[in-house]
């Protein structure tokens, strides 16, 4: 040892293996990692599972001991992933062909499942994909371009995601949200197209708004000549002279007045007509 101890260069080789055994010993689990021990690749035990609701800092995470150069440590994200579908050609229920963009956000929640079905996360996401891309054109297909600007676009949301969890549980993942981050129609003659489809209808429908309120109008019109009616009928009935002045007036002044102002033309009545009898006073309307 004396000997060993003088040789700086034996001490550099043993300072070297100790290293080597420690690093192969000792292992730092992240907090945003799940490590999956294998001993000639086969799983033995998982630290710092993911358990949801778990707050940061009381997790697995930390120093973990394995047998050097037999056991290895295979990483597995805890934090939430992505799948992006891009360009994405969607044929809806009105025969629209739309250019749609989408993601899935997931979750890995059992790593043994993932480990041994997908081995890695990159691996997840390729198996995700076309489901995705599936469940979107499925969905898309049954409903018209105008449900994506209507509230059943979270219905599609919803029904999009259950049917990407169905896959995702056979890989130890879960899906935590899916968005369609863009549906555009093609540009060109199929936009103009449907842009002119949309105008026509909308103006259909402005046509139909106006025909109710002008048939309503009409009701409510009639409905106030009625009751103008029963109201000079019920005068009428309880005075009948003021009635029959009052009538007269009118008369007079749509015969006599125009435009608001007294009129210049010239009518010849001879003093007995019955018509200007309001003219001749009470005590002559006898004679």
């Amino acid at each position: 040892m004396g000997r060993v101890a003088r040789n700086p260069i034996a001490l550099a080789v043993i300072a070297i293996i100790v290293l080597i055994l420690i690093g192969s010993t000792v292992a730092i689990v992240p907090e945003t990692k799940q490590a999956v021990i294998t001993r000639f690749g086969e799983p033995q035990r998982i630290i710092n599972e993911y358990r949801s609701g778990e707050p940061y800092g009381r997790t697995g995470a930390g120093l973990v001991a394995r047998i050097p150069f037999l056991e290895r440590i295979v990483w597995i994200d805890r934090r939430i992933l992505s799948v992006e579908l891009e360009n994405q050609q969607v044929l809806s229920t009105n025969q629209l062909r739309l250019q749609v963009d989408a993601f899935a956000r997931y979750r890995i929640v059992d790593p043994l499942m993932m480990y041994e079905s997908a081995r890695t996360e990159d691996a997840v996401s390729n198996h995700l994909r076309p489901v995705l891309a599936s469940a979107l054109r499925n969905e898309l297909g049954r409903r018209p371009f105008a449900a994506l600007l209507s509230p059943e676009r979270g219905q599609m949301m919803e029904n999009i995601e259950n049917a990407l969890n169905l896959v995702a549980r056979q890989y130890g993942a879960q899906i935590v949200d899916v968005r369609i981050k863009r549906a555009d129609l093609p540009a060109g003659s199929p936009l103009d197209s449907a842009y002119e489809r949309m105008r026509t209808a909308r103006q259909q429908e402005a046509r139909s708004i106006q025909a109710q309120g002008a048939k309503q109008a009409q009701i409510i019109r009639a409905e106030a000549d009625a009751e103008a009616a029963g109201t000079y009928a019920r005068a009428f009935n309880q005075d009948p002279e003021f009635y029959d002045f009052y009538r007269a007036m009118q008369s007079y002044e749509a015969s006599f007045i125009s435009e608001g102002r007294t009129g210049r033309s010239t009518v010849i009545l001879s003093p007995d007509n019955e018509y200007l009898r309001q003219f001749r006073g009470r005590g002559q309307q006898g004679r």
